[in-house]
């Protein structure tokens, strides 16, 4: 017999709110094309979000912010219910998540997030999703430690509702994914993501938009590892389904060319490699409020780019570029500033100056040790990149020192996370 409340039966209580908040917040299932601003009149709260939410499931972040602003302070004038006010902080929230306004962003999540644990308690599904936010937000700014606990906190609250392998729980194993990836964990990343799209591809369909957002996920960190064959697989399913719903030259597809131009170059093909390039940088030209994010994965890949084709002006140029865009955005002590500081010192290792590359790689060494363990793969990329310094200046016991220490980090990769495979149900 089934109890009252047992996972089975909550389920059926809850899988309508499920899919009503991830559609209409996290997981835009639904793209609504909308082209004119709304006439000024008198609507309500619930209305101008309605709203909002359209403009951001088409990436309109900019025809959005203002929308939700309006919300919340009528809301607040209003002295509305405590269940639309935390709407309306968490909307925001999840606005200046992707605008890449991530101080803002955890303020508005942080407010909206004691909100409605007050309205519906600290586990409900309503607060999981919360977390699911605030676990991105942590993310983007390279608090990876913080953004797994909080999504462990959401996993826990889910698996109260849902069964394993249901549709509601596999955006937030796609999530965790996203983070072990991100942090060098590849083999229980991808753990998590098969787990996940199975789960999926079976709910959702394989010609479903999000289904082909985690495709292009999980080619991601197939690219990272080099597993370009697979990487150029998956990519090939998702970007039609994709182009399908946004068009051919929609700036959300920003992340999926910068992906295929990685896939051109492993080829050799230099040529369609810098064709998606550009096209990626006339979408960010076009787009006024793609975020400063994209803007910088665009130009460090334009970098990426001139440095192999050792056009190194234009490379120094672009990556500088990403410097002063992260350091206007206040994220100079993240991830991606060491990824860019470490791509210019191998511009200034070709330009012959030595002194600037040694600085760089200490900068974007100390960076990755505050944000990562030691074994992170992009401390391997920096400790290589001082191995081409010191062999240009000779210091061969310093080399062998170098290699050394690369290929612990390589071999600590490659065996650490192989027996969790298991452990991810």
């Amino acid at each position: 017999m089934v109890g009252a409340n047992s996972p089975l039966t909550n389920r059926k209580n809850t899988k309508r709110v499920f899919v009503i908040f991830c559609i209409s917040i996290v997981l835009s299932l639904g793209i609504v094309s909308a082209s004119a601003a709304p006439a000024q009149r008198a609507y309500s709260s619930g209305s101008l979000r309605s709203m909002a939410r359209v403009y951001m499931a088409c990436g309109s972040y900019e025809k959005a912010q203002p929308l939700l602003e309006r919300a919340l302070n009528l809301a607040k004038k209003t002295n509305t219910a405590d269940s639309e006010m935390c709407a309306c902080m968490i909307d925001l929230a999840y606005l200046y998540k992707n605008q890449g306004r991530l101080a803002k962003a955890e303020t508005m999540c942080l407010l909206g997030l004691e909100l409605q644990q007050k309205v519906n308690g600290k586990n409900h599904p309503y607060v999981a999703y919360t977390l699911r936010i605030l676990s991105e937000i942590y993310g983007r700014q390279a608090r990876y430690h913080e953004a797994v606990g909080t999504l462990e906190q959401a996993l826990t609250i889910m698996r109260g509702f849902t069964l394993e392998d249901d549709q509601e729980l596999a955006p937030f194993k796609v999530d965790m994914a996203r983070l072990l990836a991100a942090q060098g964990d590849y083999e229980k990343a991808e753990s998590y993501f098969k787990n996940a799209i199975a789960s999926i591809e079976k709910s959702f369909g394989p010609d479903h938009l999000y289904t082909a957002t985690v495709y292009s996920s999980m080619a991601s960190l197939y690219a990272q590892q080099g597993r370009y064959a697979e990487a150029e697989e998956l990519i090939s399913k998702a970007l039609p389904i994709q182009e399908r719903v946004y068009g051919p030259n929609h700036h959300l597809l920003i992340h999926v060319w910068l992906l295929k131009s990685r896939l051109y170059e492993a080829k050799g093909d230099l040529l369609n490699a810098k064709v998606v390039l550009e096209k990626s940088l006339g979408a960010v030209e076009n787009q006024a409020d793609s975020g400063y994010m994209v803007d910088c994965d665009v130009l460090n890949r334009f970098g990426e780019f001139y440095l192999l084709s050792k056009k190194y002006s234009k490379a120094e140029d672009a990556l500088q570029r990403v410097l002063a865009v992260l350091e206007s955005s206040q994220g100079t002590n993240n991830d991606r500033t060491a990824i860019a500081l470490n791509n210019l010192a191998k511009v200034y290792i070709n330009q012959g100056k030595y002194s600037k590359a040694q600085n760089l790689c200490s900068r974007a060494l100390e960076i990755l040790e505050n944000v990562f363990d030691e074994y992170h793969p992009s401390v391997a990329d920096v400790l290589e990149t001082l191995v081409q310094l010191h062999r240009k200046t000779g210091n061969m016991t310093e080399v062998a020192k170098l290699e050394q220490r690369v290929e612990e980090i390589r071999v600590h990769k490659r065996v650490a996370y192989a027996p969790i495979a298991k452990a991810v149900q």
